[in-house]
């Protein structure tokens, strides 16, 4: 079938592992020196390795190319060993996109602990994340705006905990277009159970919001989607099903 795909231009290609480190599907490797695309049914064409390139030796091209596979990127991940997941960042690549699964949280108690983190995985930005990656399937997702969490000094006792975590700034951030479709994927693909998107009280946030709706309206299946609207001083002002 035609469709878009990762290009890779090795005469640019320097072996950094950026990419490597950047594709959750695990569709680049370094090999001899060189970024290569080690099956086409790995990668999904979101592209979520062009903005880690620093030759821009990586584009997204249109071509006649296997259909994306997730089952088998989901084995494909599973057989991989752990020197591999690393591969790239032992040779220079930075390990910001490696997905990792921290399992269950373990809440500790007291008043006098610190609060513990909720969040069970990574990466978290929408950029990042892969809807192919395993702790996705049939979750409760929240899609949060950047800042919410630091405003909101209960967000992760009282929205992040048991769910996972995808975040995005829907002013500051490139290529929406790609956010819509990922959530859109997280909806059909993972079959998420709900999504609940955070925005704060300010004009530019409501494009979150938007672009939820947006892939929800893309996808075939229906899933309950709740707003929530943060305030500057970290008050929840609403919190409604849309």
């Amino acid at each position: 079938m035609k469709r878009k795909i990762i290009r890779i231009d090795e005469s640019k290609c320097d072996g950094c592992g950026l990419c490597a480190s950047a594709c959750a599907e695990g569709a680049i490797r370094i090999i001899d020196g060189k970024a290569r695309l080690v099956s086409e049914t790995y990668c999904d064409g979101l592209g979520a390795c062009l903005g880690e390139c620093p030759r821009g030796a990586l584009t997204i091209e249109e071509r006649e190319a296997l259909v994306f596979d997730e089952e088998a990127v989901k084995e494909h991940m599973k057989k991989e060993k752990p020197a591999e997941h690393t591969h790239a960042a032992h040779h220079g690549g930075c390990p910001s996109a490696r997905m990792m699964d921290f399992g269950q949280v373990k809440v500790q108690g007291g008043s006098t602990a610190p609060a513990a983190s909720a969040l069970t995985h990574w990466p978290v930005q929408l950029h990042l994340i892969s809807p192919a990656a395993p702790y996705f399937e049939k979750a409760d997702v929240v899609l949060a705006a950047d800042c919410v969490a630091y405003a909101l000094g209960g967000f992760h006792e009282s929205y992040l905990k048991g769910r996972r975590l995808s975040i995005a700034c829907p002013k500051l951030d490139a290529d929406q277009d790609e956010y819509v479709e990922k959530v859109r994927s997280l909806i059909d693909d993972a079959k998420i159970n709900t999504l609940t998107v955070m925005i704060m009280q300010v004009p530019c946030c409501s494009g979150l919001l938007a672009m939820a709706k947006s892939a929800a309206a893309r996808a075939k299946r229906k899933v309950p989607v709740k707003a929530v609207v943060v305030g500057l001083k970290g008050d929840v002002l609403s919190e409604d099903w849309v």
